[in-house]
């Protein structure tokens, strides 16, 4: 895994989705996201929450919550969608060059940064570019992690290869494809399963239908 801070790739990607977002109209913002039931706009909101989170204040809002993650989650994104769209995104603007987390791993702050712009853009049709070097960190940390959406178990005795770029990882029956689209898939957006190919695809596909 890449040695060097995140933050650079975290703060461009937040640039980069504000952009993106800033002609949106209600309906799309409106739109079903690739992350459970949140909207387009719940999920910036979860974003700009974690944009603002320090250890403390995660401890504190699990207290809270009564150590519920998700009902924590919740109690957030209600907060952060409170107002309009247009104030929301001028919110997560203003963290764009927060250097803020919950506990764990800065290489999450950069997988929440890629993979849930993946969630808001790709049901919008709004294509990125991303840099291979953020793409590539986000794989390497997802095919380790089992952090609350178990990357590593639902990719246990498979080969993932990029295609468009120098990345594998495991052993067994191969899966192939864009490398984003190999972060999504082992983050759990069966959305991704569409773009890739292989022998170990069914198998990929089995463990989604057996999540449900």
């Amino acid at each position: 895994m890449a040695t060097a801070s995140p933050w650079a790739l975290i703060h461009a990607e937040r640039r980069a989705l504000a952009d993106d977002l800033s002609p949106l109209d209600d309906g799309q913002w409106a739109t079903p996201s690739l992350c459970g039931d949140w909207s387009v706009r719940d999920v910036l909101g979860h974003m700009t929450a974690t944009a603002r989170m320090t250890p403390l204040a995660f401890l504190r809002g699990m207290a809270g919550s009564g150590f519920r993650f998700n009902e924590m989650n919740a109690k957030n994104v209600r907060k952060e969608t409170a107002g309009t769209p247009a104030q929301g995104l001028a919110e997560f603007r203003s963290l764009e060059s927060r250097t803020t987390s919950p506990p764990g791993p800065t290489e999450a702050m950069l997988g929440e940064a890629v993979i849930h712009g993946e969630d808001i853009r790709r049901p919008l049709g709004i294509y990125r570019d991303y840099p291979t070097e953020a793409v590539v960190r986000v794989a390497d940390f997802f095919k380790g992690s089992n952090l609350l959406i178990g990357s590593k178990t639902r990719i246990a005795g498979l080969t993932l290869r990029a295609t468009d770029t120098q990345w594998s990882t495991g052993s067994g029956p191969e899966v192939s494809g864009p490398v984003l689209s190999l972060a999504l898939a082992m983050t759990g957006r069966s959305a991704a399963l569409a773009d890739l190919s292989g022998d170990g695809l069914a198998t990929l596909q089995a463990r989604y239908q057996a999540a449900r």
